[in-house]
């Protein structure tokens, strides 16, 4: 489908509202109706890019040496002109150090090795060589404080166009994941929950699921929903989220609380049936009864062959949602990782405090 003023293909609806909502660039519904097949597709890409997929690890990102922290180049490798995706030559995937007692539960899901960004505009790096494994099964949470890299790293996962990857390896069922633009990301179970949703003026939540839905559908050679199947499809879910029916006829996220756009986040999340969820600061705006329900409906999906990644600031979540490992990035890098206690203690004595103890 033809680019439309903000509106450009991608899983969903528009990588202009879903990327850049500083700009305040909407999807009108005459945009979106005539192709809504490839335009809402494409928003369910927007919304796994800036959304993605489900559960992610690091089983083998250890606190890093100066032998294991991979030097960042300082320029952009080669990426075909294709805005947030990578780079034809990427670096060798380096041996990281894996701690022993480390249990390995399935397959690796997603392995980065090394990884370096940019902020495209202005050269500004961000991430300085991120090592980062999951595996299916696991639950994965990264904490740190502001302007470490943490939702960066997010971005860059799901293909966001305002980095560029300038080293290192992403890797995703065993293929590269800088190779595929950000909807075949989508395509292939990657999620990332919005931590600011957009609204999408003129495009009902029932049509927007259904065909982001059908569109991972038709990616896995599965038979479309219809409207009836696809409701008894969702019934389920919304009550899982505690979420009223009536949902379903409001235009995707206008009017919503903030507590409504995160469950509607997860209710994507449901929908797509991702198998790596990215969630980035899911609990942020929750009161404690939403944050159980979200929390509820995350346990809900989790499986033996899919995983989660949490961003959070607040041990809170992790009382929900019981992480197999937490991550604490620090400027860019993982630098610590742990079982829960790791959280536990941040929360006690703050980030100077794990410092002094490492």
């Amino acid at each position: 489908m033809a680019a439309t003023g903000a509106v450009v293909s991608v899983t969903g609806v528009c990588w202009e509202a879903c990327f850049q909502p500083q700009r305040n660039r909407r999807v009108s519904a005459t945009k979106l109706q005539s192709s809504s097949a490839d335009a809402v597709v494409g928003f369910s890409r927007k919304c796994r890019v800036e959304g993605a997929t489900l559960m992610s690890s690091c089983s083998s990102a250890v606190k890093p040496s100066s032998s294991s922290v991979s030097s960042c180049s300082s320029k952009p490798q080669q990426h075909h002109g294709r805005r947030g995706r990578a780079f034809a030559t990427m670096a060798t995937m380096a041996e990281s150090p894996v701690a022993s007692e480390l249990e390995k539960v399935g397959d690796v899901l997603l392995e980065v090795r090394g990884l370096c960004a940019v902020v495209e505009a202005t050269g500004k790096e961000i991430l300085r060589g991120v090592d980062l494994t999951v595996r299916q099964g696991e639950v994965h949470a990264i904490m740190g404080k502001n302007g470490s890299g943490k939702s960066t790293l997010s971005k860059v996962l799901v293909g966001h166009p305002d980095y560029l990857v300038t080293s290192g390896t992403a890797t995703y069922k065993g293929e590269n994941l800088f190779d595929k633009e950000p909807e075949e990301r989508s395509h292939a179970g990657l999620f990332l929950s919005f931590q600011s949703p957009v609204e999408i003026p003129g495009v009902s939540n029932m049509d927007f699921l259904r065909m982001a839905c059908n569109a991972r559908r038709s990616s896995l050679g599965l038979p479309e929903f219809g409207p009836l199947e696809f409701y008894g499809f969702l019934s389920p879910k919304l009550a899982a989220l505690n979420m009223d029916p009536s949902f379903l006829d409001r235009n995707v996220n206008e009017g919503f609380s903030g507590g409504e756009k995160k469950r509607n986040e997860i209710l994507q999340l449901a929908v797509l049936e991702a198998d790596m969820a990215i969630l980035d600061e899911i609990d942020s705006g929750l009161d404690v009864d939403a944050l159980r329900d979200v929390a509820a409906a995350v346990n809900g999906l989790r499986k033996s062959d899919n995983a989660v990644l949490m961003i959070t600031h607040y041990q809170r979540l992790l009382d929900y949602i019981k992480p197999t490992y937490v991550h604490i990035m620090e400027a860019g890098r993982i630098v610590k990782t742990g079982d829960s206690s790791l959280a536990l203690q941040l929360e006690a004595g703050g980030y100077e405090a794990l410092k002094e103890s490492a």
